[in-house]
């Protein structure tokens, strides 16, 4: 008995010390990140188009353009896969006496830009922070500049960093390389610093809130444990209560034997019926193709009888494609095929809701044969596929 209460007084000590963990562990304000959001900034940019994007880089004085006032603004859309897309216009003074396409610059004159691009955040590759977002990117845009309007393709680097969840600045500099250069249109560099502003804020946890949080789960499951054993200790005290629980245990077993057996023949006949699709094979496509052909209109015509059987049965299709092409095309394709595969059942009468299309490309391969493994068209085949999987019966 003195052994029974050490023992109680052993584990309830471990339990409060679980709880002053646990209150020490709690998710705060500072285990969360922006994930997505919209930002806007305003700011000012300087260009540097002197005939060489690189000769003279950093002689600000007779080769950068800017103006006095905030001469640039943008707003863009920031996801939680680490892509943005951002929209800017900027407003610029080519200097007289600078120099301009190789060439001292007689008079002002004005410059305009309205760019698009797609940017990285690289702090998905480098690990989060709270403050610094480096960023990466390329784009589009017009430009006009030194009286000549020209298309540009566009490569950015830059980085925020963040004061608060909302306020920022922002640093990039880009590459604006001229479409088309018959009518003398050159490249140039434009540098941008600003402030900008997020809303639109979507927030998550952090590496560290995520880790906080299983801990938390796991302190807690301990906890429950332990309180759970104290709890045994005392039931177990009772003999009345013991034999009370066997008698309940073996009730209950019988009970489970029971519900076991409605079960396993449930189980065995949805086994038979999971064979007797599987016995019917695949329906396989030629390369390209999304036309059912031959053998596979059998395997269709099989596979809509034994629905019609059984009125409950409710089946995923999901169509495949093999790696060769380019990811978005084997999606599109294998899209494709699982329509074709649907729609011939639904030609034989089966109704709509019976039936779930999954189209995955070439993301599940039966083989090794992807982009880096070189096979022959058989084993390719293999992968062009449509596949009925049970739901519901």
């Amino acid at each position: 008995m003195k052994t029974t209460k050490v023992f109680g007084f052993l584990i309830l000590l471990l339990a409060v010390n679980f709880t002053f963990a646990q209150d020490e562990l709690q998710i705060t304000a500072k285990d969360s990140i922006v994930q997505s959001s919209w930002i806007v900034g305003v700011g000012f940019n300087a260009v540097h188009d002197s005939g060489n994007m690189f000769d003279g880089l950093f002689n600000v004085g007779s080769e950068w353009n800017m103006v006095p006032f905030p001469s640039r603004v943008s707003i863009g859309r920031y996801f939680k896969n680490g892509l943005g897309l951002e929209a800017i216009g900027t407003y610029n003074t080519y200097q007289e006496g600078n120099i301009i396409e190789q060439r001292v610059n007689p008079v002002d004159i004005d410059y305009y830009g309205l760019d698009a691009r797609i940017t990285y955040d690289l702090n998905k590759i480098l690990g989060q922070t709270a403050w610094f977002d480096p960023y990466v990117g390329i784009g589009a845009g017009y430009t006009h500049a030194n009286n000549l309007g020209r298309g540009t393709f566009n490569a950015v680097v830059g980085f925020r960093t963040w004061f608060s969840d909302r306020w920022g600045l922002d640093f990039s500099s880009s590459g604006k390389w001229a479409m088309s250069q018959d009518n003398g249109a050159t490249n140039h560099i434009q540098h941008a610093a600003g402030v900008v502003y997020q809303f639109g804020i979507d927030k998550g946890l952090s590496k560290r809130g995520e880790e906080k949080l299983e801990l938390l789960a796991a302190i807690e499951k301990e906890k429950q444990r332990q309180m759970d054993s104290i709890s045994e200790v005392n039931r177990l005290k009772d003999e009345a209560l013991l034999a009370e629980r066997l008698e309940k245990d073996r009730k209950e077993a019988a009970l489970a034997a029971a519900e076991k057996a409605k079960l396993d023949a449930l189980n065995k006949k949805k086994d038979e019926l999971k064979s007797r699709i599987e016995n019917l094979g695949y329906v396989y496509f030629d390369l390209n193709s999304s036309v059912i052909k031959g053998k596979s209109k059998t395997i269709l015509n099989s596979l809509s009888l034994i629905m019609e059987e059984i009125p409950t049965l409710k089946l995923t299709i999901t169509s495949h494609t093999d790696s060769r092409g380019a990811s978005s095309y084997n999606d599109r394709l294998s899209q494709r095929r699982v329509d074709t595969t649907r729609d011939y059942l639904l030609s034989k009468g089966i109704s709509e809701d019976k039936l779930v299309a999954e189209a995955y490309g070439e993301r599940m391969l039966l083989n090794e044969c992807d982009d880096n493994t070189y096979c022959p068209e058989e084993k390719h085949a293999v992968n062009r596929r449509s596949e009925f999987v049970i739901i519901e019966f």
